[in-house]
């Protein structure tokens, strides 16, 4: 005979599911769920609770519950002592419906409390399920502003365009064991306690630092929280640069010698970023964006992304580092010496040749 606890054990093995993650679906603790596998009748509180997790489960792994009950029965059937009357004294034929009839009335009482009970926990397990799955998900706007949150699967993060009048929406997808954000460039994992740079546009430029501090690796509804830190100009569409911007290096106006920092066949977006080691007042334009003005102190960070080139103003400027990211490539720039003012361009420019140069240009 077929064994209704080797059937369930197969199927789930050849769909590869673990019995932790079973019981967390479908809301049966894994003990009873090894119980059938094993066909230890011993685990369950009655046999109410037995028949039930077996439908449950059966349905779970796509199996025939009715033909699984029906081997279930049949075991029972087999493994009953044979009646006494079979091969014991003949009794009174009033006897046997005295006993019978009681046992019978008593064991429906059993058998409808236990149903009652079982009904009644599944009812208020699927009242919790109803509650947690009516929570509205919610959405966050991103500012220039570190943001830290606890969010759940389904938020939306809001990314402010580098015009300011556009935006991108990112979605949570996963808060189980790591944690996935949905972006126009694809799917982001991040594990607990990682560092990762995200780049939403596709074009090899960092936008913006998820860092997840907390999540949980057994229970999704806990959500995950995360901290995230925008690039300085916000989220960077990918696009074609617009050549009229960028003018030729004989159009350049400067008593300085512009120092060549990259040079391709093609300009893109360049992330800049500035260390501070003191303090200093400092000014940056982005693009054809209003110019912003902020006072930094040592161990502070500023970062842009332009697409054709930054100005900035520097009060002190042995006190700013530079890193410039282009094409995948670094380059630490140190400009000036202490007390110095500074105003400098990064941009690119077209050379005589056709080919692009990223340069720095200080101006008079």
């Amino acid at each position: 005979m077929e064994s209704y606890g080797k059937l369930l054990r197969n199927a789930r093995e050849e769909k590869n599911l673990d019995l932790d993650k079973i019981s967390r679906e479908i809301s049966i603790e894994r003990r009873y769920l090894e119980g059938l596998e094993n066909e230890d009748n011993g685990v369950f509180p009655g046999e109410a609770y037995l028949t039930g997790f077996l439908r449950n489960y059966s349905n779970y792994l796509e199996l025939d519950a009715e033909f699984l009950l029906k081997l279930y029965k049949n075991k029972q059937i087999q493994e009953a002592p044979l009646p006494q009357g079979l091969y014991g004294k003949r009794r009174s034929r009033y006897l046997i419906p005295g006993i019978i009839i009681p046992s019978a009335i008593l064991l429906s009482v059993v058998i409808v409390l236990s149903i009652l009970l079982l009904t009644r926990k599944k009812t208020d397990s699927d009242a919790d399920v109803v509650v947690s799955s009516k929570i509205k998900n919610k959405q966050y706007e991103l500012t220039d502003k570190k943001f830290t949150q606890r969010v759940y699967k389904g938020d939306q993060l809001l990314v402010p365009g580098v015009s300011g009048d556009s935006q991108i929406v990112l979605t949570v997808r996963d808060t189980l064991s790591s944690f996935g954000l949905d972006t126009p460039s694809g799917v982001y994992y991040v594990e607990l306690a990682e560092e990762s740079e995200i780049d939403l546009s596709g074009n090899g430029v960092s936008d913006m630092i998820l860092y997840v501090s907390d999540i949980s690796s057994t229970d999704e509804s806990r959500g995950a929280e995360i901290s995230i830190l925008l690039r300085q100009g916000g989220y960077v569409p990918a696009a074609t640069l617009a050549v009229e911007d960028i003018p030729l290096a004989s159009d350049v106006k400067s008593s300085h010698q512009p120092k060549v920092i990259h040079e391709d066949n093609r300009a893109y977006p360049f992330t800049i970023n500035a260390s501070f080691r003191g303090s200093c007042l400092f000014r940056s334009k982005v693009d054809r964006g209003d110019s912003v003005e902020g006072y930094f102190s040592r161990g502070e960070v500023f970062t842009a992304t332009p697409q054709n080139g930054i100005r900035l103003w520097i009060s002190n400027n042995n006190t700013v580092k530079f890193t410039i990211i282009a094409d995948s490539k670094s380059y630490d720039i140190d400009i000036g010496a202490a007390g110095q003012i500074f105003v400098e361009d990064i941009k690119w420019i077209k050379d005589s040749d056709g080919r692009y140069k990223l340069v720095v240009i200080e101006l008079d």
